[in-house]
């Protein structure tokens, strides 16, 4: 039977992403690894994988893989018939950018450069090319106002009511052609969205005292095409009245979307610029909350305008998603600007990053700025170029890196910001395939800057077969008249088997198989191999020897030690390692030797630890080295570093005496100072009686495995205590234990009599006399009366004298 396509997309992305963790293994050639029976197995592998499709190709013993580097196949005689498609790159259409968009024929204009490329894409093989974008000047420009006309919008009705000609002079300092529409909305008319009992029916306003009279509630209504007689929007504008809706949530997402898809009634032009102004003092309705109104069908995205120019699906359909209106926007080309009060700034700016191209600005509560808000929001979309991705294949991955105005690249961005009009930015594209689609299969997709008409068409085909494929060979004599030779392969008929299709398989049907299995059950040639006439002929592995009977064994699959097949100390014989002597384990990592674990004092592991597979495993807590000769906690670690310090410095104590001071010492770094720092936190202080005196040193463990000892250079020894010193301690001391004790004698006097005198003051303030009652009192002044007569100018008086 002829080889088709044979691979599944998902089979081959399974096998593309197979061959990618291959590749990242060092030393390893992922292209024979993969183990690829076809021409196109062998593509998808890796781009870097070619296929040989020469007829005689390989030993005789071994089978040598068709898929391989393209050096390699040229090594083994290759030359000249190798598959190896490349990915490549055809621009179709290059129109230059222009540089003005005042031109007479807008159709002319050119934003973006190419307009339209090929790419035949080879699965891994990445490509790129660059896109260039240009915002041309004096640009045409479509703005659509859309207004909330509810109640708490009137005053800002009533500051727009000249604000045609006022935008028109400001936007003409921008652009030569500009144009002008008018489009308002309140909310959907039914219940719980707007107020829908009778008597509201005409006015729902009434019984409300601060505005008594307004319109009917209504979902949107169209009310001016986009036109270059700004007075004709006065007009409209003075004409309109405000409503009331009943919940405080608007309905202006139904009005963007109208505004958005009814191209032909709102007058968009397709040689200008989009913009919508959407002004609002209140939170949208969003998908969904239609149900609170019995609205279960979803927005279907289409113009629902009627004949008088109001959406007639408002009580039919629900509110549109986030989703679908950026959708509907970038199909159209339309720039939104959120114009919204401070109090809702936070949420519309949400709203912004899920709705591409798309800016808000903060309009004042009775919307007095709204012409500097449209301007400055115009400005800031003049400012900055997006790019987005229209309609991509699954199978293919886009990286973008942008080259922006200063110059510099930036990988992983495909926006440019702070531009100005005749700015010309750049992006590369860097496209590649993740795997092979089915048969004949083309894609298509469309790179766009936000909010432009231009585009980029980008045809995508793949490279997923071979040439040598076209020359297939029925009925080849090349495989003994019983197969279909393609791309150096036999394909045998049924019945037939071999290289070349030379064994019959009889009545026995499998009998040429299972003479090439070691067992029943098992895979044919121990899946290492191919069996030819019952005979196998086992594969060729980089790794090393495959070989046996039935392809059973090989001299790679033993166990490793840190990578090394057993350990560098065996041989390894059909998946069991055979140990040189000295060695054993499973992985010939175990050595036998012992002399690597005697220290310097001729024991094993200093008495500290065992001895396994050649080195030491210290048990003493605390010990380390090479034979746990190092122990800084352990008993007797200072006697031994004592020893050391005796020998090299003194040339005395028991290593001295038996001559092993070189040997037991060598890793021992001595250093004499006059002042001991005992304050390392990393050291140990040692100290030994020397002749009455004290010797003292500490020692750290080094990290290259040396000790550094620090001993003083004298011992400290001492001196007799000074009589006269410590007479003159004894009197001091007594003389002032006796004036402490005498002050806090004179301290409790004073305290004592403080209170004996205050409970005398008290006492005597309670104490009350009466002087009256005294009898031993006497008044200190005694009054005596006379009784007298005497005669005085023949004048007589009666008195007393006292």
């Amino acid at each position: 039977m002829p080889r088709g396509r044979g691979l599944s997309s998902p089979s081959a992305a399974c096998l593309f992403i197979l061959s990618s963790l291959l590749h990242h293994l060092r030393g390893l050639n992922i292209c024979t690894s993969g183990s690829a029976t076809s021409c196109e197995e062998c593509l998808l592998i890796h781009p870097k994988c070619a296929w040989c499709s020469k007829e005689e190709f390989g030993s005789t013993k071994f089978i040598t893989s068709r898929c391989d580097f393209v050096e390699n196949l040229i090594t083994n005689g290759c030359a000249g018939e190798l598959e190896t498609p490349k990915s490549s790159i055809n621009i179709v259409e290059n129109l230059p950018l222009s540089s003005k968009g005042s031109s007479l024929t807008l159709s002319d204009v050119t934003q973006i450069m190419p307009q339209k490329i090929s790419l035949n894409l080879r699965p891994g093989d990445k490509t790129s090319f660059r896109v260039q974008v240009r915002q041309v000047e004096d640009y045409p420009v479509d703005l659509y106002y859309l207004m909330d006309l509810s109640l708490s919008m009137k005053d800002d009705l009533d500051n727009i009511r000249n604000l045609g000609t006022k935008l028109a002079e400001e936007m003409r300092k921008l652009t030569s052609n500009f144009r002008l529409g008018f489009g308002s909305f309140v909310d959907k008319n039914i219940s719980p969205f707007s107020y829908t009992a009778p008597r509201y029916q005409n006015n729902p306003c009434i019984g409300y005292k601060l505005f008594p009279h307004c319109v009917p509630s209504f979902g949107f209504r169209h009310l001016l095409s986009l036109t270059d007689k700004v007075d004709r929007f006065n007009e409209e504008v003075q004409k309109q009245k405000v409503s009331r809706n009943r919940d405080a949530p608007e309905g202006g997402f139904d009005a963007i979307l109208q505004a958005a898809v009814c191209k032909e009634k709102i007058g968009w032009r397709k040689e200008a610029s989009h913009l919508l102004v959407f002004t609002t003092d209140d939170v949208p309705h969003i998908a969904l909350d239609g149900k609170l109104g019995g609205l279960v069908q979803p927005h279907d995205g289409q113009c629902h305008l009627n004949e008088a120019n109001e959406y007639s699906a408002s009580n039919q359909l629900d509110y549109p998603s986030l989703a679908l209106l950026g959708e509907k926007l970038a199909e159209n080309n339309i720039h939104l600007i959120f114009a919204v009060t401070k109090a809702h700034y936070i949420l519309y700016k949400n709203f912004t990053a899920l709705i591409p191209g798309t800016t808000v600005e903060i309009l004042h509560q009775d919307s007095n700025n709204i012409i500097q808000l449209i301007v400055k929001a115009y400005n800031s979309i003049q400012s900055k170029v997006e790019l987005t991705v229209w309609d991509n294949p699954e199978d293919v991955s886009l990286t973008f890196t942008a080259t922006c105005q200063d110059g510099l690249l930036y990988p992983g961005f495909r926006k440019c910001e702070d531009l100005q009009i005749g700015d010309t930015v750049s992006f590369e594209v860097s496209v590649e395939a993740r795997s092979c689609p089915a048969e004949n299969t083309s894609h298509s997709f469309t790179i766009k800057p936000a909010g432009f008409r231009d585009t980029l068409e980008v045809e995508v085909a793949y490279s997923c077969t071979c040439g040598c494929m076209k020359q297939m060979e029925r009925n080849s004599s090349k495989c003994s008249g019983n197969g279909t030779y393609t791309c150096g392969l036999c394909e045998c008929d049924s019945g037939y088997l071999g290289s070349k299709c030379e064994c019959e398989e009889g009545k026995s049907g499998n009998m040429y198989q299972n003479m090439c299995r070691e067992a029943e059950g098992k895979p044919v040639c121990s899946g290492r191999g191919e069996c030819s006439c019952n005979q196998c002929i086992c594969y060729k592995s980089e790794f090393g020897r495959i070989y046996g009977l039935f392809c059973e064994c090989n001299d790679f699959s033993c166990a490793r030690y840190k990578g090394v097949l057993c350990s560098g100390h065996g041989e390894c014989h059909c998946g069991e390692c055979k140990c040189h002597a000295g060695y054993i384990g499973d992985n010939c990592n175990c050595s036998t030797e012992t002399n690597r674990c005697i220290s310097n004092d001729s024991q094993m592991c200093s008495g500290r630890g065992n001895c396994v597979c050649g080195k030491c495993q210290c048990t003493e807590p605390g010990a380390f080295g090479e034979t746990c000769e190092k122990c800084p906690t352990c008993p007797g670690a200072c006697s031994t570093k004592r020893d050391c310090i005796e020998c090299m410095l003194h040339n005395s104590g028991g290593l001295a005496d038996n001559q092993t001071c070189p040997k037991h010492c060598k890793d021992e770094i001595i250093t004499r100072v006059d002042v001991l720092k005992t304050d390392d936190q990393h050291s140990v202080l040692c100290v030994y009686p020397v002749n009455d005196c004290v010797m003292k040193f500490t020692y750290s463990e080094l990290p290259s495995g040396k000790s550094n000892l620090t001993v003083l250079k004298k011992p400290e020894c001492g001196s007799a205590p000074n009589a006269l010193t410590i007479l003159l301690a004894v009197v001091g001391s007594i003389l002032l234990i006796g004036i402490v004790l005498l002050v806090v004698w004179k301290l409790l006097v004073t305290i004592h009599d403080r209170r004996e005198f205050a409970r005398f003051q008290s006492e005597r303030s309670r104490a009350r006399y009466e002087m009256a009652s005294n009898p031993l009192y006497r008044k200190p002044i005694s009054t005596h009366s006379l009784d007298f007569t005497f005669n005085k100018l023949s004048k007589s008086y009666n008195g007393t004298i006292d």
